[in-house]
Parts: C-alpha cells; sequence; structure tokens
C-alpha cells in the first residue's frame, strides 16, 4: 500500500508535516539572508573619505609643539587663526553596507580605492609618497613666503635636515657659491659636483651669508638609494632665501601636498609687518609652488566642512576648485577664491578692511 504524502503523516511534526512549497520558501529565504548578509560583511574596492582634522598654523600641534617654529629673527604675537584642512581617510575594509551608509551622508564621500591608493602601489607606498610631497610643499612654502617678504632671490639653503651632514655648519638663507672650488650656484651644478664625492669625503662649501663670503667644511654623509657620491643634507631651491630658519611641523600626522598655502600665510604672519588675521577664524587649503602659484587639491567639499565646524569664517580656496565649491559652501563660511599667495594676503587685508574681493 503506498504511503501518504509525507505532510499528512500521522503522528508527523515541524519541516517534515509542512508542503513542498513552504519548505521550498523558507529554504530560498534562509539562502537569501545568508547571500545577503555575506554580500554586505565582504569587502569592495572603496574608501569612505570625511571632514579630517584642522590645524592652527599659529598654534601647536596635538603634543604642544609649535607647528611653526623660527628661530633667526623677532617672531610677532599672533592672534587669530590660520587653520589647514584635511580629509580623513577610513583605510579599513569598506562592506557595501558602509559605502550604502556613506552614499547617503552628507559629510562623506564614498571614492574607488584605486583613486586614493594607485593599483600597484601599497598602501605604505602611498603614504610614503604623501609625506615626501608634505615635507616638499613646506620648503616651497618657505621659499613662497621669503618671496612675499621682500627677501633676494639666491640658489641657496631652504632647510637643513636636524641629523644631516650639515647640521650646525649651513643654516637656512646660505646662498651656494661653490663646493671645493667649483661652481655650485644651481642645481645642476651642485649635484654634477656631488656626484663626484662619497660619504665620509669633507668638502669646502662656500656661500654667501648676511652678506659676507664664508667657506665652511662639510664631512659628507650617504646619497639616498640609488644616487651616487655623498650628500649635504640640505634642502635647496633657486628662489628667495631668508636669512632665519623656519622648522615646519606636522610631517608625521599628515601628508600631501595640499598645506603649502596655509604655511606660508603662516610664516608670514609670524614675521612679517602686519596681522592678517586680526582675531578671525581663517582656514583654507591650496598647494603651493616656490613663486607663489596656489594650485587645486581634493576633497574641498569635505574641508570647507571641517573649517566651518570648527569656527572658521573665512575659507580661502585654489581658483581652480571654484567648481567644486560652488552649491557646497556651508552656511556661515565666506570662501575667498585665490590663485596666488600675494593675492591671499592681500584678500586678508582688504577683508579687514571692509573692501570687496573675488568669492567662488
Amino acid at each position: 500500500m503506498p504511503f501518504p504524502p509525507a505532510e499528512s503523516v500521522p503522528g508527523g511534526t515541524g519541516f517534515a508535516r509542512l508542503s513542498r512549497r513552504v519548505r521550498s520558501l523558507i529554504v530560498a529565504g534562509v539562502l537569501f539572508v545568508v547571500l545577503f548578509a555575506l554580500i554586505f560583511s565582504l569587502p569592495v574596492p572603496y574608501v569612505v573619505l570625511s571632514p579630517g582634522p584642522t590645524y592652527n598654523t599659529l598654534g601647536a600641534d596635538d603634543g604642544g609643539r609649535s607647528i611653526i617654529k623660527i628661530s633667526g629673527t623677532t617672531v610677532r604675537r599672533t592672534t587669530g587663526n590660520l587653520n589647514l584642512t584635511t580629509v580623513g581617510v577610513n583605510t579599513d575594509s569598506v562592506t557595501p553596507y558602509q559605502a550604502f551608509v556613506g552614499w547617503l551622508k552628507g559629510d562623506e564621500v564614498v571614492v574607488p580605492r584605486a583613486s586614493v591608493y594607485p593599483p600597484g602601489q601599497s598602501q605604505q607606498q602611498t603614504d610614503k609618497q604623501n609625506t615626501q610631497d608634505f615635507v616638499t610643499s613646506q620648503d616651497s612654502a618657505v621659499t613662497a613666503a621669503s618671496c612675499e617678504l621682500g627677501y633676494a632671490k639666491a640658489f641657496g639653503v631652504v632647510s637643513v635636515l636636524a641629523d644631516g651632514a650639515s647640521a650646525g655648519k649651513l643654516r637656512t638663507g646660505d646662498a651656494l657659491v661653490s663646493l671645493d672650488g667649483g661652481d655650485a650656484s644651481s642645481a645642476g651644478k651642485l649635484r654634477a659636483l656631488l656626484a663626484k664625492t662619497k660619504a665620509g669625503d669633507t668638502v669646502t662649501v662656500t656661500v654667501r651669508r648676511n652678506g659676507a663670503t664664508k667657506e665652511v667644511p662639510v664631512t659628507l654623509s650617504a646619497a639616498p638609494k640609488g644616487q651616487q657620491g655623498g650628500r649635504l643634507g640640505v634642502s635647496i631651491s633657486d628662489g628667495c632665501l631668508a636669512p632665519f630658519t623656519v622648522d615646519l611641523g606636522l610631517a608625521n600626522q599628515i601628508g600631501g601636498p595640499s598645506a603649502g598655502l596655509m604655511f606660508a600665510l603662516g610664516i608670514i604672519d609670524k614675521v612679517g609687518p602686519r596681522d592678517l588675521t586680526k582675531g578671525r577664524f581663517i582656514a583654507g587649503t591650496g598647494t603651493i609652488d616656490p613663486d607663489g602659484t596656489v594650485g587645486p587639491i581634493g576633497g574641498i567639499q569635505l574641508k570647507m566642512i571641517a573649517a566651518r565646524a570648527k569656527g572658521a569664517t573665512v575659507f580661502l580656496a585654489p581658483e581652480d576648485n571654484c567648481d567644486d565649491v560652488r552649491g557646497n559652501v556651508p552656511d556661515g563660511l565666506r570662501v575667498v577664491k585665490v590663485s596666488t599667495l600675494h593675492d591671499a594676503v592681500s584678500d586678508l587685508e582688504k577683508i579687514e578692511q571692509g573692501q570687496a574681493v573675488p568669492s567662488c
């Protein structure tokens, strides 16, 4: 005698008593939940950007160290804020759920991971490059600020590495003349002379310092990997040289070149003849070239949010970022577009005088 269907077996209970259709729906539902959970927990190739920390270039970092330390000249007492701004990057694995939430938020941006960490380059390599870009932007800021302050152009020392071969010997503002009698008045000529040396050699560096010629013996250190010859341990520039030393901080805390403009303004405010802030909270962003040209940066919408949240009322934005600025300015923030360091200094003075300044 044939057996009755499972659902009609006397005494049958639970799953066995359900119809085939219902069982199929339950199994499908369970599989869907499991698949849904897997999809929303697996990482996706995106990163979430958000407003990052802001730092007052006229003040101190989180450890209490001056962000701009100047020696060799009188430093003026400053007021107000000249804050550089940053973008925070979530470097952890981003799930679809986190990406979805980020897309919905007004203060976060979800972008492909490759746009932050180029393919074929590790996160460590990218971070190292960002640190180098940051250091280079600091040197450019010192040179640009020196030109804006009216110092003469010359090829020479912008900064001296604290643990480098020239520490305590060469100085910021030294104009390079010769190395062991060979012409060292340009970057190309200096590199050619150093290529003929090796670590441990003691060379005589002739410089112009405070209007006088001085010969300085320097024992060279090893050149970076892949380069020939010895190393002086200085940053050099064919720009304006100020007769004082500028030590800029934050290199171990942030990266990239976008702080250049605000560093340059901070230097000018500390040693220049005028108070650029007049007690106001000013923030901004922008790369800077040694000649004072201000260049565009990424993430400016998030930087404006960070600035306003900290209390900024004026924000300096590169002219080439104006398309990104329009329609995204937080309430209470006045955005001023600048294309050069001189523009930025002039516009801050005009704001204080109640005059019109260009905006995005």
